[in-house]
């Protein structure tokens, strides 16, 4: 693992996310809150899917210390079923209207691997996707981002959502994701593309002691060149490990954000937005 003294990190560098009127520009690591407006996510599944709700937990969440919101309408957890495009538009379209309106000046990022979803929400207000396939489930992203040069997060995948734990990678993972990852980056900038963020993929397709290599080996993703933006929070491989429930990982979750910012991490993706900012300022005292 490197070492706190390497300042070769995300809190000595500025991170800049640009889209249309919005622009967002920070130095050190940034955090990404997590709306899910799905009923089935393994961990807030239902909570925000009413008007007043969802207001409330992107207000608290703003209010927190969260740089950004990314909004998620189809659960990619484990043996997850997959939603119709129709349907996944249908619960985020209506919910982007009424959080750009409230909060204009937030750039609100849109979880999605299909091209369609995020035309119209990009229409729709909001500034950066999130795939988790990296652009590999959908011939047409890559197209579509570079024609705009829109904010994009390539993450790593192993397999299919509702069956990716079924033959999961083992301790060989970090080459095999930095590989695919250096592959999806050529194709996005062939076609234009410029503002990419990377993402290893904790817990998508990866064994238990699969995720803790390569969170170990973490670092070696900096030679790409791009911001790495990580998704850790309460997740199995920390509920798993310790025999707990996932209401009940926040605490492991806080470590493995250390972990994860030592080794270079510049977005952190969170339910938990408080513990996440107070992770950083604590980290930043020393790196």
């Amino acid at each position: 693992m490197n070492q706190l003294t390497d300042k070769n990190t995300a809190f000595s560098a500025t991170t800049t996310i640009k889209f249309g009127s919005k622009q967002l520009v920070k130095k050190g690591p940034l955090v990404m809150g997590i709306l899910n407006l799905t009923p089935d996510s393994f961990f807030d599944g239902g909570r925000h899917s009413g008007k007043a709700e969802m207001l409330q937990q992107v207000s608290s969440m703003l209010s927190d210390g969260a740089d950004l919101i990314d909004i998620g309408a189809m659960s990619t957890r484990p043996g997850a079923s997959e939603v119709s495009e129709q349907e996944e538009l249908d619960r985020l379209l209506p919910a982007l209207e009424i959080l750009c309106s409230h909060f204009p000046e937030v750039l609100f990022s849109i979880d999605t691997y299909r091209s369609g979803v995020a035309m119209a929400c990009i229409k729709g207000g909001a500034g950066m996707i999130n795939d988790i396939s990296g652009g590999t489930f959908d011939p047409a992203m890559a197209e579509f981002i570079g024609q705009q040069n829109i904010p994009f997060v390539l993450m790593h995948i192993h397999g299919q959502p509702r069956t990716m734990q079924e033959n999961p990678m083992g301790d060989q993972v970090t080459a095999h994701v930095i590989e695919f990852l250096r592959k999806q980056l050529a194709v996005f900038i062939q076609v234009g593309a410029s503002q990419l963020f990377v993402d290893p993929g904790f817990g998508f397709g990866k064994s238990l002691g699969a995720n803790y290599v390569l969170l170990s080996e973490m670092h070696r993703l900096r030679a790409l060149g791009f911001p790495i933006l990580v998704g850790l929070s309460r997740k199995s491989m920390i509920y798993k490990l310790l025999e707990i429930t996932p209401e009940e990982a926040l605490n492991g979750t806080s470590v493995l954000h250390s972990l994860a910012l030592m080794q270079g991490a510049s977005i952190l993706r969170v339910h938990d937005v408080k513990e996440a900012v107070q992770t950083i300022h604590l980290l930043s005292q020393v790196m």
